[in-house]
């Protein structure tokens, strides 16, 4: 018998599927800010090479904002969001369960591409894997802090530019370190280890918090 838990991932799944732009968006929008930098910079290969992690994880950045805002958006119009608050599951869970629906939709598909387009900007093959693991342990860190930020705004109308507006300085310490994983991955004065490891302890700091912080905003909608 399937638990709650997985059935939620299932269905969020399968909504973000239907529904679709989220995952296939994000990556256009990358490939996008990828392809005009070049044009912006000029055709200086060691400046790309240089900039180019910062360059992939800013853009990564702002494509998983795209979809952020609709994570509790539609629960919250159809009434679903009520009738997970009374279900037998804690809504900590719940908003859990949502983040990660939401990163395997939106995230992954630009944790694939990113280190692709890493070619866009000169990249050799260590850091092209350097980004592509960086952001892999990163960006859950971004969707658990984005929650916070959605849950804030659920009741807001066009909410998106006040959610990007509050989540954007709370994801500064996760640019940093996964920018630094990144560029360390093909050589520098850190080892590539110890900024990962930072990086996923971000992680994994947030995705404690973050989901209760949500969870706590949404309660008070009910007040």
């Amino acid at each position: 018998m399937k638990s709650p838990l997985a059935a939620l991932f299932v269905r969020e799944f399968a909504i973000a599927r239907r529904i679709g732009g989220g995952g296939s968006m994000g990556v256009v929008f990358l490939l996008v800010l990828v392809t005009i930098v070049p044009f912006a910079i000029g055709p200086d290969l060691n400046l790309l090479r240089r900039i180019g992690p910062a360059i992939l994880w800013i853009a990564a950045l702002l494509a998983m904002l795209l979809g952020l805002d609709r994570l509790f958006q539609a629960d919250f119009e159809d009434g679903s969001l009520d009738q997970l608050q009374l279900g037998a599951t804690p809504l900590e869970f719940v908003v859990f369960v949502k983040c990660l629906a939401h990163w395997a939709t939106t995230a992954l598909p630009l944790v694939v591409a990113a280190p692709l387009f890493g070619v866009l900007m000169a990249q050799e093959a260590a850091s092209m894997l350097g980004i592509g693991v960086s952001l892999l342990v990163g960006t859950p860190a971004l969707t658990f802090i984005g929650a916070v930020g959605a849950a804030a705004t659920v009741s807001l109308r066009r909410g998106g530019l006040l959610m990007a507006l509050l989540v954007l300085p709370l994801c500064v310490p996760a640019l940093i370190f996964g920018v630094s994983a990144a560029t360390a991955a093909s050589g520098g004065t850190i080892p590539f280890a110890t900024p990962l490891a930072i990086l996923a302890a971000l992680t994994l700091a947030s995705g404690a918090l973050c989901p209760f912080a949500a969870a706590a905003l949404l309660r008070r909608l009910g007040e």
